[in-house]
Protein backbone atom coordinates (compact mmCIF):
# COMPACT_ATOMS: atom_id res chain seq x y z
CA UNK A 1 0.00 0.00 0.00
CA UNK A 2 2.81 2.43 0.89
CA UNK A 3 4.62 1.67 -2.38
CA UNK A 4 1.45 2.34 -4.37
CA UNK A 5 0.88 5.63 -2.56
CA UNK A 6 4.50 6.63 -3.18
CA UNK A 7 4.21 5.81 -6.87
CA UNK A 8 1.03 7.89 -7.14
CA UNK A 9 2.46 10.95 -5.38
CA UNK A 10 5.90 10.91 -7.02
CA UNK A 11 4.74 12.40 -10.37
CA UNK A 12 2.99 15.26 -8.56
CA UNK A 13 6.08 16.02 -6.47
CA UNK A 14 8.29 16.02 -9.56
CA UNK A 15 5.86 18.24 -11.43
CA UNK A 16 5.77 20.88 -8.70
CA UNK A 17 9.52 20.75 -8.09
CA UNK A 18 10.29 21.51 -11.74
CA UNK A 19 8.07 24.60 -11.87
CA UNK A 20 9.49 28.07 -12.11
CA UNK A 21 10.08 29.80 -8.80
CA UNK A 22 10.80 33.49 -8.41
CA UNK A 23 12.21 35.41 -5.50
CA UNK A 24 12.85 39.11 -5.10
CA UNK A 25 16.47 39.65 -4.03
CA UNK A 26 18.49 42.62 -2.87
CA UNK A 27 20.75 44.24 -5.49
CA UNK A 28 23.82 43.13 -3.53
CA UNK A 29 22.66 39.50 -4.00
CA UNK A 30 23.19 39.78 -7.77
CA UNK A 31 26.37 38.34 -9.29
CA UNK A 32 29.18 40.91 -9.26
CA UNK A 33 29.35 40.73 -13.07
CA UNK A 34 25.75 41.96 -13.26
CA UNK A 35 26.19 44.87 -10.87
CA UNK A 36 29.42 45.90 -12.62
CA UNK A 37 27.61 45.80 -15.97
CA UNK A 38 24.81 48.01 -14.67
CA UNK A 39 27.15 50.53 -13.04
CA UNK A 40 29.27 50.71 -16.22
CA UNK A 41 26.51 51.03 -18.82
CA UNK A 42 23.69 52.57 -16.77
CA UNK A 43 25.58 54.77 -14.28
CA UNK A 44 22.71 57.21 -13.72
CA UNK A 45 20.11 54.51 -13.08
CA UNK A 46 19.12 52.81 -9.86
CA UNK A 47 17.95 49.23 -9.44
CA UNK A 48 14.26 49.29 -8.56
CA UNK A 49 13.85 45.54 -8.25
CA UNK A 50 15.90 42.38 -8.81
CA UNK A 51 14.26 38.98 -9.25
CA UNK A 52 16.02 35.63 -9.06
CA UNK A 53 14.24 32.95 -11.06
CA UNK A 54 14.78 29.22 -10.65
CA UNK A 55 13.63 27.27 -13.71
CA UNK A 56 14.55 23.59 -13.61
CA UNK A 57 18.34 23.70 -13.27
CA UNK A 58 18.84 27.25 -14.58
CA UNK A 59 18.97 30.45 -12.60
CA UNK A 60 18.33 33.83 -14.18
CA UNK A 61 18.21 37.33 -12.75
CA UNK A 62 15.88 40.02 -14.03
CA UNK A 63 16.75 43.56 -13.01
CA UNK A 64 14.42 46.54 -13.37
CA UNK A 65 15.96 50.01 -13.47
CA UNK A 66 14.23 53.27 -12.57
CA UNK A 67 14.14 54.44 -16.22
CA UNK A 68 12.01 51.41 -17.19
CA UNK A 69 14.85 49.30 -18.56
CA UNK A 70 14.65 45.56 -17.89
CA UNK A 71 17.86 43.50 -18.07
CA UNK A 72 18.05 39.72 -17.87
CA UNK A 73 21.26 38.00 -16.77
CA UNK A 74 22.23 34.33 -16.66
CA UNK A 75 23.43 32.76 -13.42
CA UNK A 76 27.01 33.86 -14.14
CA UNK A 77 25.86 37.45 -14.40
CA UNK A 78 26.26 37.73 -18.18
CA UNK A 79 23.60 39.75 -19.98
CA UNK A 80 21.10 37.81 -22.09
CA UNK A 81 18.46 40.39 -22.91
CA UNK A 82 17.68 44.09 -22.50
CA UNK A 83 14.47 45.97 -23.08
CA UNK A 84 13.83 49.65 -22.64
CA UNK A 85 11.29 52.36 -23.31
CA UNK A 86 14.03 54.65 -24.60
CA UNK A 87 17.21 54.04 -26.55
CA UNK A 88 19.58 51.50 -25.03
CA UNK A 89 23.06 52.95 -24.46
CA UNK A 90 25.39 52.52 -27.44
CA UNK A 91 27.91 50.91 -25.10
CA UNK A 92 25.69 47.82 -24.66
CA UNK A 93 25.26 47.17 -28.39
CA UNK A 94 27.97 45.22 -30.26
CA UNK A 95 29.85 47.63 -32.53
CA UNK A 96 29.05 45.79 -35.79
CA UNK A 97 25.32 45.98 -35.04
CA UNK A 98 25.53 49.61 -33.99
CA UNK A 99 27.34 50.50 -37.24
CA UNK A 100 24.72 48.65 -39.29
CA UNK A 101 21.88 50.54 -37.57
CA UNK A 102 23.63 53.91 -37.94
CA UNK A 103 24.13 53.28 -41.67
CA UNK A 104 20.74 51.75 -42.51
CA UNK A 105 18.33 53.20 -39.94
CA UNK A 106 19.87 56.53 -38.93
CA UNK A 107 16.65 58.01 -37.55
CA UNK A 108 15.81 54.99 -35.36
CA UNK A 109 17.20 53.75 -32.05
CA UNK A 110 17.53 50.32 -30.46
CA UNK A 111 14.93 49.53 -27.78
CA UNK A 112 15.56 45.80 -27.27
CA UNK A 113 18.54 43.49 -27.61
CA UNK A 114 18.36 39.72 -27.15
CA UNK A 115 21.17 37.18 -27.31
CA UNK A 116 20.04 33.69 -28.27
CA UNK A 117 22.13 30.58 -28.90
CA UNK A 118 22.95 31.35 -32.53
CA UNK A 119 21.64 34.87 -33.19
CA UNK A 120 21.25 38.33 -31.74
CA UNK A 121 17.93 40.11 -32.19
CA UNK A 122 17.28 43.80 -31.87
CA UNK A 123 14.08 45.78 -31.99
CA UNK A 124 14.13 49.31 -33.30
CA UNK A 125 12.03 52.27 -32.20
CA UNK A 126 9.88 51.87 -35.33
CA UNK A 127 8.98 48.28 -34.34
CA UNK A 128 11.20 46.48 -36.85
CA UNK A 129 13.06 43.44 -35.48
CA UNK A 130 16.41 42.58 -37.05
CA UNK A 131 18.47 39.41 -36.69
CA UNK A 132 22.25 39.27 -36.64
CA UNK A 133 24.64 36.35 -36.22
CA UNK A 134 26.89 35.99 -33.17
CA UNK A 135 29.51 38.23 -34.83
CA UNK A 136 27.03 41.02 -35.53
CA UNK A 137 26.59 40.34 -39.25
CA UNK A 138 23.11 41.19 -40.52
CA UNK A 139 20.98 38.14 -41.35
CA UNK A 140 17.41 39.31 -41.95
CA UNK A 141 14.42 41.36 -40.94
CA UNK A 142 12.36 39.20 -38.60
CA UNK A 143 8.60 39.51 -38.92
Amino acid sequence: MKKTLLLLTLPAVLLFSSCTKEKVVAPNDLPATSTNYISTHFPDQQIVQAVKEFDDLKITYTVYLNNGTKIEFNQSGEVKEMEGNDALPDSVIPSAILTYIENNYPSEFIKNWNLEKTVQEIKLSNGITLEFDKNGNFLRIDN
